[in-house]
C-alpha cells in the first residue's frame, strides 16, 4: 500500500508583502512593468529576485548576468545565512530610513541595500578561497553603487546604509550587528601594516555621515559618532564621541542608538 505524503506549503510573509507591493506598484504605473516583473513578479523567493538583481546590476562586457547569477545562486544555495542576513538587512532599512515606505523599495531602488548583498556574496567567495572573483563583485560594486568595501571584511547583519554613497571598509575592518551608518563613512587604515589595520566597530553603533574611523581601534556597541567626526582612539561602549580628532562628548543617550537614529548632540554636549 502506498503511503500518501502531505504536501507542505510554506508561506513567506515578507515576500508576499513584496510581491504584493510590486503588483500594487505596477497597477499605479504601468510603464514600471518590464522592470518590476523582471526583478520581483517573475520569480518565486527572495532569494530568486535579488540573485537576479545583483548579477544584473554587476553585469558587463567583461561578466555576463548569467555568469553572476550563477555564482550568487551558488552562494545562496551553500551558506543560508547569507539570505538569513540580505531579510534583516531589508527589514533595518524598512524600520530606519524615514524614506522607505515599502519592503519593495530597498530591492529595487536603494544602492546602499543592493551593495551590502553584493558584498556579502563577494565575503562568501573570499571565505571559498576564489579571491579573483571577489575582486571582481568588490570592483563591480564601487563602480555601479560607489560603495568600496572589501571582500575579507567582517560585516554582520541588520546593516543600514543610508544614502549609501562614498562608504568606503577596509580589509580587516570588522562590522557587528545592527550597526546604521550614512554616507561618506570610512572605516580606514592608517598605514601599510600587513595585519590588522582597519576599525573593530561594534554591535548596535550609529555612524553619522561623514566620519572617518581610522586604525585598528575599538568602537563600543551602541555608540555614537557624529558626523564628520576623524575618530583615531579606541570609543567605549554606550558613549558619544565628535570632534576632529574625536573625543567623548557624552552618552549615547538612549539604548539603541542605531535604531533609533537620533544624530542630534544634547544641549550639555
Amino acid at each position: 500500500m502506498l503511503e500518501k505524503r502531505s504536501h507542505v506549503t510554506t508561506v513567506d510573509p515578507v515576500w508576499t508583502r513584496i510581491t504584493e507591493e510590486a503588483q500594487a506598484a505596477v497597477d499605479k504605473e504601468p510603464l514600471m512593468g518590464g522592470l518590476v516583473h523582471a526583478c520581483i513578479l517573475h520569480h518565486r523567493s527572495l532569494e530568486r529576485a535579488l540573485s537576479y538583481r545583483v548579477s544584473a546590476k554587476l553585469s558587463s562586457n567583461e561578466m555576463s548576468m548569467m555568469v553572476l547569477r550563477e555564482i550568487v545562486d551558488e552562494a545562496y544555495a551553500d551558506e543560508p545565512a547569507l539570505v538569513e542576513a540580505a531579510r534583516a538587512d531589508l527589514m533595518a532599512v524598512y524600520e530606519r530610513d524615514p524614506a522607505c515606505h515599502r519592503l519593495l523599495q530597498p530591492v529595487l531602488y536603494f544602492k546602499g541595500y543592493q551593495a551590502m548583498q553584493a558584498y556579502r556574496v563577494a565575503h562568501w567567495l573570499w571565505r571559498k578561497g576564489r579571491h579573483d572573483l571577489a575582486y571582481f563583485f568588490q570592483m563591480r560594486s564601487s563602480e555601479i553603487f560607489g560603495i568600496d568595501i572589501h571582500p575579507a571584511a567582517k560585516i554582520g547583519k541588520g546593516i543600514m546604509i543610508d544614502h549609501a554613497h562614498s562608504i568606503v571598509i577596509g580589509e580587516t575592518a570588522v562590522v557587528g550587528d545592527n550597526v546604521s551608518m550614512l554616507h561618506s563613512v570610512t572605516l580606514g587604515g592608517t598605514g601599510k601594516e600587513e595585519e590588522q589595520r582597519h576599525p573593530k566597530i561594534g554591535d548596535g553603533v550609529l555612524i553619522g555621515a561623514g566620519a572617518k574611523v581610522l586604525g585598528n581601534i575599538e568602537v563600543g556597541h551602541c555608540s555614537r559618532i557624529a558626523a564628520g567626526s576623524v575618530v583615531l582612539q579606541e570609543v567605549p561602549p554606550c558613549k558619544t564621541v565628535a570632534g576632529i580628532p574625536a573625543k567623548i562628548v557624552g552618552e549615547a543617550g538612549c539604548d539603541q542608538p542605531s535604531i533609533s537614529m537620533d544624530h542630534m548632540l544634547g544641549k550639555d554636549q
